[in-house]
Parts: C-alpha cells; structure tokens; sequence
C-alpha cells in the first residue's frame, strides 16, 4: 500500500491515455475472467472483483451488493447478453474513473492506493512525467 496526493485532473489525463488506461483494463479483465471465455458472469464479477476492492466492499450487505450488481448490468450490459465483455468492462471503468476524478476535485488530496489499483496507475503515470512545483503526486511505501 501506499500514501499518495492525488487531484482530479491526474485520474482524467490517465482515463485519456487510451494506451495506459487500455492495458489496465485489458490486465483486470483477464484477472476476473476466471474461466477464460472473454466474458464476465454476474458471478465472475461479484466474487472475483469483491476480493481485488476496497474494504468498504466487505462492509456491505449482500442484499446492497446485488442491488449494486443490479445496476452494473443494467446500464452496462449493452447486448443485454447478461454477461460483460472486454469494451463494456472498459466502458464501466471508464465511468467509474471519471466519478472518482469528479469527486476529487482539483485540490490534490491524501488517499491510500493498493499496489495495483487503478488510482495507483494514475499515480505512477503522472509520477513518471517527472517532479512538478505543485507536488500533485507524490507517494511512501509502506
């Protein structure tokens, strides 16, 4: 885990490197789709994406989770397959990318980021542009 500052424009300008954001997506996907079809199942998603979340995630009642999973599927299962492929997982975390940026904000704020997260990519995108005045991004190991 680790310590990082973070701003809004930081998690945009990763979500808008197609190159960046794709691999990721592309990494996490093969991750959930533990039988290898190209598809995530309801099933896949609800118990392999609850083990890689925040902790926050295991305070939830299963009654919230399916209500959640719920809306997932509504509004991102286009084809209405009941399954998720590849460019609707993108299209999923690319909205949730885009509300975490929104609720960050400008202002940089302190947050802790697990080791392969999303967030931590942004992180160490923005890290590798080089050292800036306004200290953006900056992280401890830990």
């Amino acid at each position: 885990m680790s310590v990082a500052f973070i701003d809004g424009p930081t998690v945009t300008g990763f979500v808008n490197d197609s190159e960046s954001f794709d691999k990721w997506v592309d990494e996490r996907f093969k991750m959930l789709d533990a039988d290898g079809n190209g598809v995530l199942s309801r099933d896949e998603l609800q118990e392999r994406f609850g083990k890689l979340s925040s902790k926050e995630y295991e305070l939830q009642s299963k009654e919230e989770i399916r209500g959640l999973y719920d809306i997932l599927f509504e509004k991102f299962d286009a084809d209405q397959s009941g399954t998720i492929d590849r460019d609707e997982f993108r299209l999923l975390m690319k909205e949730i990318m885009l509300a975490k940026a929104r609720g960050i904000g400008n202002s940089p704020v302190m947050i802790i980021l697990q080791g392969d997260s999303l967030l931590m990519r942004a992180v160490e995108r923005e890290s590798a542009k080089g050292p800036k005045m306004d200290m953006k991004v900056a992280w401890i190991n830990g």
